[in-house]
């Protein structure tokens, strides 16, 4: 017979509720299929105006169009490379943990004490937010590099809200 009283083990610890999570990733507007697009186009452009050159004795154009087409190529390659990265925040009532993972794979994690973590920006009266930054026992991490100024704005207000709530600690309710 229970009573609803006893713990059991099932339940999850208060502590470890997430509050707040987010995963930031650049943003990048052309996905795989523009690319395509993009290189296809470039490449009968390319190809056209350097047959045109061909035909009328300028052969060694015909060659640079080429290379331009790869030089395109490679740029667009490395920009994809550099979406790769992304960074995540999560805020629990003991604990706020940034990880950050590169463009190449390396991966970096700070925990933070949310009661003891403040949130530091950087403001430009046209642009806006330019910076935010974590700052807890003398570290200091800047946070959110992928986003907008406005993107910023509303990540910083949804932060501060987060780290509010851990601050007040975990509710119980028995009602639930």
């Amino acid at each position: 017979m229970s009573t609803g009283n006893e713990i059991d083990g099932s339940d999850p610890d208060p502590r470890d509720a997430q509050i707040f999570s987010a995963r930031l990733t650049p943003h990048r507007s052309l996905n795989r299929t523009g690319f395509l697009a993009v290189m296809l186009f470039l490449s009968v452009v390319s190809f056209v105006t350097g047959l045109a050159f061909l035909m009328m004795g300028a052969w060694p154009v015909f060659g640079f169009f080429g290379l331009d087409v790869l030089v395109i190529w490679w740029a667009f390659k490395a920009n994809f490379r550099a979406a790769r990265a992304s960074e995540e925040i999560v805020v629990t009532p003991s604990e706020l943990r940034v990880r950050r993972v590169s463009h190449r794979g390396q991966v970096s994690e700070w925990t933070f004490n949310p009661l003891w973590v403040r949130i530091d920006q950087e403001v430009d009266e046209e642009y806006g937010i330019e910076h935010l930054y974590l700052i807890s026992r003398g570290r200091r991490i800047l946070i959110a590099g992928f986003l907008g100024p406005e993107e910023k704005a509303s990540f910083y207000n949804a932060l501060v809200g987060a780290l509010n709530a851990a601050r007040r600690g975990p509710t119980y309710n028995p009602v639930t």
